[in-house]
């Protein structure tokens, strides 16, 4: 029982800390702009497949997030 992993639910900060590192690091060694254009779509029909589902997952959407149109206070 000492070897499994402790589940700390939805609150994992330890998840959450990991996660955080490889994004940072991600960004700090690569070239971001170079792996987005590396990951556009090559074809036309490439392009209207991922449309097609990105709009099939909006379809199941509740909607934006209110907070994200926020601005915050001014100083």
């Amino acid at each position: 029982m000492a070897n499994e992993p402790k589940n700390q639910g939805e609150g994992d900060k330890e998840a959450d800390r990991r996660y955080r590192k490889r994004q940072e690091d991600f960004l700090l060694n690569n070239d971001v702009e170079k792996a987005a254009l590396r990951a556009a779509p090559e074809t036309d029909a490439e392009a209207q497949e991922l449309n097609a589902a990105e709009a099939e997952g909006k379809s199941h959407a509740k909607g934006e997030d209110p907070a994200l149109r926020k601005r915050p206070p001014s100083n």
